[in-house]
């Protein structure tokens, strides 16, 4: 029996104008299986986020087809739960509110639960991202990092089996950064379940550190995938130092630098 939780088979994408068609996405291929951390990698305007929008449901093949659990994607559903660069808090609502609205909000597609049950849910997950002394305060009183950190617990609160997150900690200082990916590696590794995660960087480290399989992406299209065969934790001063570590890293360095950067140089791309 197939482990897949998400097949995109033949996916391409098309944006139509008055007199011009633009192709965001041409013939991507790729099978993740349940409970697998992907990163996706690619320079700006590659369809990173574009292919992450197709997962989520808010964007829709030209033609091929999106299937999650053996179920073509129609639109969002509750299995999925997306993290963005932009915290996307509602500025009126406290973290415990924005956390707890989301969880109401959630199961209303499922069982429905009640407000009480709501705020409890909330309460754990900002405990599990260290924020129970700042529940009661607005986003504009927190800085940042935590502000990722509610969104992270509002999108774990919602319990979905599969975690899109699109360059999440891409606004932060790298001292929180540092921190957040700790923090979700721990929330990930911490699930009897283990979430299936899809994670969109540019950022080439980050996604050494996170990944089981790294997706390279140029203008359009998949480029390679590298499998990442290292024990866990990736950070751990006996893996970043082993000949294994360093040759991976080089062979990365060489696809995101120069086999691909020639290719998305002929399409026209910044690098």
């Amino acid at each position: 029996m197939s482990d897949a939780v998400i097949e995109i088979k033949n996916l391409s994408l098309s944006y139509k104008s008055e007199n011009t068609t633009y192709e965001a996405l041409r013939n991507i291929n790729l099978t993740i299986n349940r409970g697998e951390f992907i990163c996706i990698v690619g320079s700006s305007g590659c369809g990173k986020s574009t292919l992450l929008s197709v997962l989520e449901g808010l964007n829709l093949p030209t033609s091929g087809s999106v299937k999650i659990n053996g179920q073509e994607v129609t639109g969002p559903g509750v299995e999925r739960a997306v993290v963005f660069q932009s915290y996307s808090l509602f500025p009126w609502m406290t973290a415990l509110e924005n956390v707890a609205f989301a969880v109401r909000e959630n199961s209303r597609k499922t069982t429905k639960i009640t407000k009480r049950e709501s705020f409890d849910i909330a309460r754990t997950f900002l405990r599990r991202v260290d924020l129970t002394a700042f529940e009661d305060k607005l986003p504009g009183e927190l800085s940042g990092g935590m502000q990722q950190r509610v969104a992270i617990a509002r999108a774990m609160a919602c319990n979905p089996e599969i975690l899109l997150m699109d360059e999440p900690f891409g606004a932060l200082d790298t001292k929180i950064r540092d921190n957040l990916q700790g923090l979700i590696l721990k929330l990930w590794g911490e699930e009897e379940k283990k979430k299936t995660v899809v994670f969109v960087t540019h950022d080439l480290n980050e996604a050494v550190l996170l990944a089981d399989r790294i997706v390279f992406m140029i203008p359009k299209q998949i480029y390679s995938i590298v499998n990442i065969n290292l024990p866990r934790p990736h950070s751990h001063p006996s893996v970043k130092e082993s000949p294994e570590y360093k040759e991976l890293y080089q062979k990365l360095l060489r696809l995101f630098y120069n086999d691909s950067s020639e290719l998305i140089y002929d399409e026209g791309a910044n690098i």
